[in-house]
């Protein structure tokens, strides 16, 4: 099926999204590019990523990669006239997404049973730091407070005094995105078995906990050792990384680097010989590379079957031939300029959804999506406006 032909798989599904930031956004970003219509209500002052570099001409590229493909209103949900507003456009939804700190919608009148009470057939997802309903549900919660909170930081790696490395990469945001992606398409699939929608509940917490089962395993077991950590291995230019992570892998190495009899050798001959010496390990193997370029010990390497890879700086690999093959960036116009965001990294029938085309500005469809969802007039609008419930 040609990528023309394909129908998005979900054409017709109307979505609003309450969420700010990262997680809620990207979430609702990959329903968009799936097909869903998807409506962004924000604050006057818009959501904080707005305002978050990369900036061109005051244009957010953060921001507009999170976002792109939605419409865009503005509501001030202080005023009842707005939540009024709200409460009727989820009534014409299939999905709410929001990820306020717990009880701040309910207390909004906004709340899971108020709206679904109106639409039965509603999915609404809550996104939170710690969960809707625990002891710590209450806590302010960003990506890097639950990386610190729940081992990851430690798991990256610590410096010579213990320190933990961390990470600079909001993957707690990101692996929660995805989860609630997986969480609200599968209440979809319930619903269409049992006519309900669904009450979600996903956060960050365990999203990330979730990424580590060799952590949670070794934990519960009393292994004190982390797992083998592949390092950057110096070569005469740069930095590789070599990853023979079987024994199959490792034969294959020995051969590549002139060293059959390493096979051999109580220190490296078996996984958990390996395992128990793997400085040793990681010293040899740096040994072979500093003599050669880190090119040199790419195609080296990876010839024999050995993974390895030179490190790359995000700029240098988008230029990699694999992504154009793939199709794996299209570009989004964000009012007077333009820049490549990712594609959903798989395709359907040999098609790959691809994300919206534009950034829809702060209220830049707060008109049309109430005449076109719920039949307002332009004087209705007009006092909504002069009302301040609503923004332009």
């Amino acid at each position: 099926m040609s990528a023309s032909s394909h129908t998005p798989v979900l054409q017709g599904l109307r979505v609003i999204d309450f969420s700010a930031m990262i997680a809620g956004p990207y979430c609702t970003r990959w329903l968009a590019d799936l097909g869903a219509e998807v409506i962004k209500i924000e604050p006057p002052d818009g959501d904080h990523m707005r305002q978050r570099p990369p900036l061109r001409g005051g244009h957010s590229a953060y921001f507009g990669h999170l976002n792109g493909g939605k419409r865009c209103i503005a509501l001030n949900l202080k005023q009842p006239q707005a939540i009024e507003v709200a409460r009727s456009l989820a009534a014409e939804a299939d999905v709410v997404v929001e990820a306020f700190r717990p009880g701040v919608m309910a207390r909004l009148g906004l709340g899971a049973d108020e709206l679904r009470a109106r639409n039965a057939r509603l999915i609404y997802c809550s996104i939170s730091g710690f969960g809707q309903n625990t002891e710590l549900s209450e806590r302010p919660a960003y990506a890097p407070i639950v990386h610190a909170a729940s081992g990851l930081d430690y798991a990256l790696g610590e410096d010579a005094e213990g320190r933990p490395v961390g990470s600079e990469v909001p993957m707690a945001d990101v692996l929660t995105a995805m989860f609630a992606t997986i969480s609200i398409q599968t209440a979809l699939l319930q619903r269409e078995r049992t006519g309900s929608g669904t009450t979600i509940d996903v956060n960050l917490m365990d999203s990330v906990v979730n990424a580590m089962p060799y952590e949670l395993q070794a934990a519960q077991a009393g292994i004190s050792q982390p797992r083998p950590r592949y390092r950057p291995l110096r070569t005469q230019d740069g930095y590789v990384l070599v990853t023979p992570i079987n024994s199959r892998n490792f034969v294959k190495l020995c051969a590549a680097l002139g060293h059959p009899e390493w096979a051999e050798d109580p220190l490296l001959s078996s996984d958990g010989a390996r395992f128990r010496n793997w400085s040793e390990y990681m010293r040899r193997i740096e040994s072979w590379t500093r003599e050669r370029t880190a090119a040199e010990c790419e195609a080296l390497l990876s010839s024999h079957g050995v993974p390895c890879s030179r490190y790359a700086r995000i700029g240098d690999a988008m230029q990699e031939a694999q992504f154009a093959q793939r199709k794996s960036f299209a570009p989004v116009a964000d009012g007077p300029y333009e820049y490549m965001t990712t594609c959903l990294p798989f395709d359907l029938d040999g098609s790959r959804p691809r994300p919206g085309p534009r950034v829809s500005p702060l209220g830049g469809d707060t008109a049309q999506v109430m005449r076109e969802w719920l039949g307002l007039t332009e004087k209705e609008i007009d006092s909504l406006v002069q009302a301040k419930a609503a923004f332009l």
